[in-house]
Order: structure tokens, then C-alpha cells, then sequence
């Protein structure tokens, strides 16, 4: 199996070169000083140069075939080479100078972002923005040309191998549709009861951050291979057994911290469970960024929100923060942290509202790789979004299109993956609940282990040993839909059965 080794061996250099940008890249978000960033910007072009190069070297296309036809693969090494083949697909179709282009824009727009973002001024971000959409339309175009699909379903692809626009459009539409009638069931009965009392601060931050790293203990991160550490916009990233989450403080509440913290460690937990045999090898990652938004937002929004985990929750932070009186009560924690309310930060959404805005930045992001929606135009249409799905009308860009990193990074077709992952997570919670009932007692008593090991079993040790759909099939009997998803909310938030 010359040729099978001969690829293998050629990934396991591609995977230290990405592990290297992982690490370069978790830098440039929590400690580069800011007057490093061009150089950065140069340090991660040249790695991704390299990759490309060793990646579109024509003698792997060779090498696919010969190792097609050596056999003697197994159920592993087949996936392997498939999960190979693809990633060879989509780099060979952009040329070199194009990835380092689109690397270098990237870079520099992130750190114009953070000003930006913060003095709320759109129009020094404009044309660095303008130039990173320019070549990643490129890329898209060039990838969409050796694939046999449209420029954003090439970009798409990038991110959740096999997904297409085709698959998402009536999965949204039906989200669209039923939405706004439960958001307003949901806000009514919720009018109804007591409101949830606010917990007394301040939260220092040191003392949020011990209960952050005790509620990932709990979880199940293995801090011999990761840690914890604060960024602007919160991240899971590093590289193979050095895995990297952030979150980010504020003294005045302690909630947002503590559930971007749990949110990231569902990442990070996928990350440090997938198969060791496998770890620097295509079949060895993740299965796209639906599974793993999926493995986040179950464990944060499935679990960590339930009334069972707030009775594990409660009090933790009543002995932490030396609160006393109802508001610190497992019931009031609960009725806080299922709170319905439109906002206009994507992050710091609850449940119910959050596909909202991804269904807007869905809608923009598709419009702007298809030249339908300029750049210059961005500002106004986020904002008619904002006040057609939810009603909001917003006060000023920095609480608008320039609250997120992804565009600015260049991560034009991640935004669907977030609520394409809602909605896996509840298929998958529901399935391991079903197949483990002392799941949710478990949870109050802070002990993740049966929830952990079925998802270890059912999802991370498979990483990309099957497609999207195959995995969710095999772990929960049908393919992606939202019937699971919007059930789940009927339940929290309306009481019905079932």
C-alpha cells in the first residue's frame, strides 16, 4: 500500500502546518499586540501557501488512484481517502496566489474589525471588507468551477462537506415560518408568570473565570491538552491535543460568560475526543461545522439551560458569589437564563430568537457572494433584517453588521451552519436521553459522564468516518431536520407534552 502511505504520510505534514496556523491564529485573537498584525498576516499567508502546495502537488491526484487500486483498504483508510480527495478538490481549484491573497485581506480586515467594531464606524471597515468579499467571491468561483457548484455552495462545502443551499432553504423557510408565532406564544406565557429576579452584582471577573474552569471540569475538558483565555469574540481553536477556548467577562453579569464558556468546552470536547488513531489524518476531523456547532449548543443550550443542570448551577454560584435571597433560587436561575427576548447581539440570544439572526446574516451573506448586496450597502440591509425578523430597530453599527468577526475573517457560508447545528444537537440530545435516562439526573448533579460517553461513542469517535446525514442516522434514526428542534421549544417554553 505504497501509494495509501505515501498520502498519509503527505496529510500528517499538512496537519502540523494547520496545527502551527491554529496556534498562530488563537494568538492573533488573545495576545498579539496589535502592531504585529501585518506581520502575522504574513506568517499565516506563507502557511497557507505551503499547505496549498503540498496539498495540489498533481502526483496525489496520481496517488488517489493507485491507492484506489492497491485494496486492501479498510472501512478507515476508504473514508480516508475520500475525506483526501476532497480536500484536494477544493485546494487544487484556487491557485496560490489567490489563498495568499485571501489570507493576508483576512488578516488585516480582523484587525481593522476590532477599531471598527469598536468606535462603531462602518466606513473604515468598508473597503478592507469590500477586498476580503472580492476574493473570497473569487475563491468561491474558482472552487465552484471544479466542483459543479455555484460560488456559495463551493464556500459552503468549505465548511459543512455535502451541505447545500438546495438542503437549507426549506429547513429555513419552515423556521421562517413558524418562528414568529412562537416567539410571541412564547414571550406571552412568559409575560404571564413572575418575572426572573436579576442575580446582585458585581462578578469578578476572577471569581467567574475559577467557576468557568470548574464548570469544564465537570463537562469533561482535559486540561493537560487545552486551556481557557479571553478574546473579544469567543473561540474555540489551537490545534490537535492543544485545544484553545476564550470567552469574555463582564462584571456586571455573569451569566454570558459562564454559558460562552460551557459553549466553547462542547467544542472543545469534540475536539479532544475524536479518534487518536486518526488525529492528523482527514477522516480524524471533525465532520463539518454543522456537527460541531451541534456539540456546542447541546451541550450549552440542550444541558447547561435545562432546570436540572440550574439546580446544579444555583448553588455553585449563590457559595461563589456570596449571594443570598431568591434571586440566587435553581428556578429563578432557570427562568433567567430561558428568558425570550429579542436583542440585537447574535451571541447573546436565547434559544428561541437566535436563528433569526442567522436566518438575516443567511440571507446577506448569499446576496453579497452572488453580487446581489454591496458591501456599501451592508449597514442598511442588516438593519430592514433586524427590524423585519425581530422587530428591533438598531441604535448603531456596532450593535449591527459589525458585531461578528466571521466576515471580516473571510468565513462567508459558516452563519447557516450555527442553526443547522441547533438543530442536530436536539436530535441528539433526544436520542441519548432515550438511550440513557439517568442523563438528566445526572445533571443536577453536575455529572456529565453518560451524556459524555454516548456523544464520545455516537460523534466524536466517528469525526468524519461518515457524512453529515449517515452519522445523524446512525445516532438518532433520521437525517437533519427541524421537527426535533422546534419540539424542544414547545416543551421549555410552552409546557407541551411530548
Amino acid at each position: 500500500m505504497q501509494a495509501y502511505a505515501t498520502l498519509t504520510a503527505t496529510f500528517a505534514r499538512l496537519g502540523a502546518l494547520e496545527d502551527a496556523s491554529g496556534i498562530l491564529g488563537w494568538d492573533t485573537q488573545t495576545q498579539m499586540p496589535d502592531g504585529a498584525s501585518d506581520t502575522r498576516g504574513e506568517q499565516l499567508a506563507v502557511l497557507s501557501v505551503l499547505a496549498h502546495e503540498i496539498l495540489t502537488d498533481p502526483r496525489n491526484a496520481e496517488r488517489f488512484d493507485a491507492a484506489e487500486a492497491e485494496g486492501q483498504l479498510g472501512l478507515w483508510e476508504r473514508a480516508n481517502l475520500r475525506e483526501m480527495r476532497r480536500a484536494y478538490a477544493h485546494a487544487s481549484a484556487v491557485p496560490g496566489d489567490l489563498v495568499a491573497a485571501a489570507s493576508r485581506a483576512a488578516t488585516r480586515c480582523e484587525m481593522i474589525w476590532r477599531e471598527a467594531r469598536r468606535d462603531s464606524d462602518f466606513a473604515r471597515l468598508r473597503p478592507h471588507l469590500e477586498e476580503v468579499l472580492r476574493l473570497r467571491r473569487l475563491v468561491g468561483e474558482a472552487k465552484g468551477a471544479a466542483l459543479g457548484l455555484d460560488a456559495y455552495d463551493a464556500l459552503l462545502d468549505g465548511y459543512d462537506p455535502g451541505m447545500r443551499r438546495a438542503r437549507i432553504d426549506p429547513i429555513f423557510a419552515e423556521l421562517r415560518a413558524v418562528l414568529p408565532d412562537l416567539v410571541a406564544a412564547v414571550r406571552e406565557r412568559q409575560a404571564a408568570e413572575p418575572s426572573p429576579l436579576p442575580l446582585p452584582g458585581p462578578f469578578p471577573v476572577e471569581v467567574q473565570r475559577e467557576i468557568g474552569l470548574r464548570l469544564m471540569r465537570a463537562v469533561g475538558f482535559d486540561f493537560a491538552r487545552g486551556r481557557l483565555d479571553v478574546s473579544l469574540h469567543p473561540f474555540c481553536g489551537g490545534a490537535t491535543d492543544d485545544v484553545r477556548i476564550t470567552t469574555r467577562y463582564d462584571e456586571a453579569s455573569a451569566t454570558g460568560a459562564l454559558m460562552g464558556v460551557l459553549h466553547e468546552t462542547g467544542h472543545a470536547l469534540y475536539e479532544q475526543g475524536r479518534p487518536s488513531a486518526w488525529r492528523h489524518q482527514p477522516v480524524g476531523q471533525a465532520r463539518g461545522m454543522s456537527l460541531h456547532e451541534s456539540q456546542s449548543l447541546l451541550v450549552e443550550m440542550q444541558a447547561c439551560r435545562s432546570a436540572e443542570f440550574c439546580a446544579f448551577l444555583a448553588p455553585t454560584l449563590r457559595h461563589a458569589f456570596g449571594g443570598e435571597g431568591p434571586a440566587w433560587d435553581a428556578e429563578n436561575l432557570h427562568r433567567l437564563y430561558t428568558r425570550v427576548e429579542p436583542g440585537f447581539i447574535r451571541v447573546d440570544a436565547d434559544e428561541v430568537t437566535y436563528p433569526a439572526h442567522i436566518l438575516l446574516r443567511y440571507r446577506l451573506e448569499t446576496a453579497m457572494i452572488a453580487g446581489d448586496l454591496t458591501v456599501a450597502d451592508l449597514p442598511g440591509a442588516f438593519n430592514d433584517g433586524m427590524k423585519e425578523l425581530l422587530g428591533l430597530t438598531v441604535p448603531d453599527d456596532r450593535h449591527g453588521c459589525l458585531q461578528d468577526i466571521h466576515w471580516p475573517g473571510g468565513s462567508f457560508g459558516y452563519f447557516p451552519t450555527y442553526t443547522l447545528g441547533a438543530l442536530a444537537a436536539a436530535q441528539l440530545f433526544k436520542a441519548a436521553c432515550a438511550a440513557h435516562p439517568g442523563i438528566r439526573p445526572g445533571l443536577a448533579a453536575g455529572d456529565f459522564s453518560q451524556l459524555r460517553g454516548w456523544l464520545q461513542e455516537n460523534v466524536h469517535a466517528r469525526a468524519s468516518l461518515m457524512e453529515t446525514d449517515e452519522l445523524l442516522i446512525a445516532a438518532t434514526g433520521q437525517p437533519l431536520g427541524a421537527q426535533d428542534f422546534l419540539a424542544h421549544l414547545r416543551r421549555r417554553y410552552l409546557g407541551a407534552q411530548g
